[in-house]
């Protein structure tokens, strides 16, 4: 693999020292880019173009040649798990992702295996390859999944839900149950982001959307202890350099101090809570990626700008800050209001790492 020429995204994560602060997007390849809805057009589904290796490398490299990001992030998804378990995954028009064969009972938990990365989800393999090949050490790939308890809600759900009664109903009244799926789960994810990594991937990030839906308790119980496992049974180091891990839970800010003593480099903020707040609680422990809300982007462009600065501002001086969404772009933005967003960042965060 050829020698990073842009390295800024793995250092901040890893709090070394940084000319600016680094910034990449969550769902920056996607639906806010004519390019990329031509490409799904061209593709005939979500599903196929996830699956389709040199269409997904084509998308994942979209937006980098629009923005100045310091990241690609593989297009992909984080139920190709569960696919590869055989729940028969499709995606319902205005409705998002369903399962023709979600997990409701022991019988339907106990026949499920941990897919092996290199066949099952081959095509997610090609696809980092054939991204490390075109970047060229141009900047970091960022692997991803989503957390175990993320994948069981849909899972148990059978598509998303508002409020989850299945899951968390299972989790009340059958609790070793769950926890039977959740521990395959994290053994399908552990190896699956090892493969990305040896793959490719320079960084991972675990998904954790829908963890901010539990009490406190069952949060640590069900979501955190995992996602632990996972950090802690991932290959920290390839190709002479470490490999961060990123975790991040939407609405996680009653357990940053939590999440940070997973053993992760760096912890997701969603957009709740600011982000010098977050820093005083364990910004030196951690790296903290974050938080634009996404909906600031509907913005015109300066009061983008301000926005940006006022986060930039917030943190403070130093390394440990990679900017990024508080959740993913949405699908009706202007792109150059992302250019916008880019663009200031870079410019503005010089002035907080000067020595």
């Amino acid at each position: 693999m050829a020698e990073l020429q842009n390295d800024r995204l793995l250092r901040a994560l890893l709090c070394e020292a940084v000319d600016k602060t680094p910034i990449w997007i969550m769902r920056q390849a996607g639906r806010y880019l004519p390019e990329y809805r031509a490409t799904r057009k061209r593709a005939g589904s979500f599903l196929e173009l996830c699956k389709n290796p040199e269409l997904a490398c084509e998308v994942t490299l979209q937006p980098l040649e629009r923005f100045d990001l310091d990241a690609a992030i593989l297009f992909s998804d984080i139920l190709t798990i569960p696919d590869a378990m055989g729940l028969g995954l499709y995606f319902a028009e205005g409705e998002g992702p369903v399962f023709a064969h979600p997990l409701r009972t022991k019988a339907d938990i106990e026949k499920i295996g941990i897919p092996d990365p290199e066949r099952e989800l081959a095509y997610v393999m090609e696809a980092i390859r054939m991204v490390g090949a075109a970047l060229n050490g141009r900047v970091p790939l960022i692997g991803f999944a989503g957390s175990p308890w993320t994948l069981a809600s849909y899972m148990i759900e059978g598509r998303g839900s508002k409020i989850f009664a299945k899951v968390k109903g299972m989790l009340y009244s059958e609790p070793l149950l769950l926890h039977r799926l959740l521990d395959k789960i994290t053994r399908s994810v552990t190896s699956y982001l090892n493969a990305q990594i040896a793959a490719g991937a320079q960084a991972v990030q675990i998904f954790d959307t829908w963890g901010g839906m539990l009490a406190e308790p069952q949060y640590k119980e069900f979501s955190l202890q995992y996602m632990r496992q996972i950090v802690e049974n991932l290959t920290r180091k390839c190709r002479g350099r470490r490999v961060p891990v990123i975790l991040f839970t939407k609405g996680s800010s009653l357990w940053l101090e939590s999440m940070a003593d997973t053993g992760c480099d760096a912890v997701g903020l969603d957009w709740t809570l600011p982000i010098g707040k977050a820093r005083a609680r364990i910004g030196d422990r951690v790296a903290l990626q974050g938080n634009l809300d996404p909906s600031a982007l509907y913005a015109d462009a300066d009061d983008i700008r301000k926005v940006a600065k006022d986060i930039i501002e917030d943190f403070g001086r130093g390394s440990g800050h990679v900017f990024n969404l508080g959740h993913g772009i949405t699908p009706d933005i202007d792109p150059e209001n992302v250019k916008a967003l880019v663009d200031t960042v870079h410019e503005h965060s010089v002035w907080f790492h000067k020595s």
